[in-house]
């Protein structure tokens, strides 16, 4: 594999990590449709834990079946697939080697009523099941912030120990931070930095609003203006503004249910504004199959335009 002169700067952003995460990321960055170009379109499958199976399968019962993920996120020439263990699992030795993996080693569930995940994988689960990477969520704001950023630590000093990278999923939310605070592009950037902060190698965030939630930020950007931040690409450049100048990779989720068109013009938001790619779900998954690889298809010729 011949890294591209895009994957070798990319990689040379991680200056304390050792050669064998720095391969893994490589083997992201060099995967798929879009591989070479430092652009990103992941495949993330973890919404049966989040939602349940009919909420998230119902749709495209295809979907029940974990094999159905890997071959759509094969099929459409992603960059990675990420879920949960069992999911993983259940294709793991039918697929090795096909598309790097990302395994979810936290989750949470809609039964609950905290706001907290429970670990549910291992780094030795990553390793077993040749894993590229771990994934793990934090909800800045949350009453159980702190507690989740120290296991993220943990186990991100053991995934980096053992050549994996570490994928963080920022989402903030918590008593203090009601529907709109959670998108507004003060907390996105906030969250965002934070993982940047915690040793994130890919940090993924929501595509955030124009609301600006906090007090004293409000005071920052009104001194600090964000540049056209009515529109998403100039959202999208603050947020990875915000990851260390833009020397982490930021990809954004694709949001609630939305139009074939709606999802490629987000994509086309975060492309202007140099996000790293998108991590599309739902979106995709719930799709009739050929629905779905059109979708993804367009979505990565809009990355391919001007990588």
């Amino acid at each position: 594999m011949q890294l591209t002169p895009r994957v070798k700067e990319i990689l040379s952003w991680y200056e304390s990590d050792n050669p064998g995460t720095k391969a893994n990321l490589a083997r992201i960055l060099m995967e798929g449709k879009l591989g070479g170009t430092g652009r990103l379109v992941i495949l993330p499958v973890d919404q049966g834990f989040e939602h349940g199976p009919a909420r998230s399968f119902a749709p495209n019962p295809a979907a029940y079946d974990p094999r159905y993920h890997f071959e759509l996120a094969i099929e459409a020439g992603l960059s990675a697939y990420a879920a949960p263990l069992g999911m993983i699992e259940a294709g793991a030795s039918t697929y090795a080697g096909a598309i790097p993996t990302i395994l979810k080693v936290n989750s949470s569930n809609s039964l609950s009523t905290t706001k907290d995940q429970a670990v549910t994988a291992t780094v030795a689960d990553a390793l077993r099941l040749g894993c590229s990477a771990i994934g793990f969520t934090i909800y800045p704001g949350s009453e159980y912030q702190f507690e989740m950023m120290e296991e993220l630590r943990e186990l991100a000093e053991e995934a980096k120990a053992a050549g994996l990278a570490v994928v963080v999923w920022s989402y903030p939310r918590g008593p203090n931070l009601d529907k709109t605070a959670e998108t507004a592009l003060d907390i996105c950037a906030y969250a965002a930095h934070m993982a940047a902060l915690l040793g994130a190698h890919i940090i993924k965030v929501k595509p955030p609003t124009e609301a600006i939630s906090l007090d004293a930020a409000r005071k920052t950007y009104e001194k600090s203006p964000v540049p056209e931040i009515g529109q998403l690409s100039g959202r999208i450049r603050h947020i990875t503004q915000a990851c260390f100048g833009g020397r982490r990779i930021v990809v954004f989720s694709g949001g609630e249910a939305g139009t074939a068109e709606s999802i490629v013009e987000m994509a086309r938001g975060i492309h202007a504004g140099g996000g790293n790619g998108s991590i599309i779900g739902r979106n995709t998954f719930q799709r009739p199959k050929a629905e779905a690889l059109k979708l993804l298809s367009d979505i990565i010729a809009v990355y391919r335009a001007a990588a």
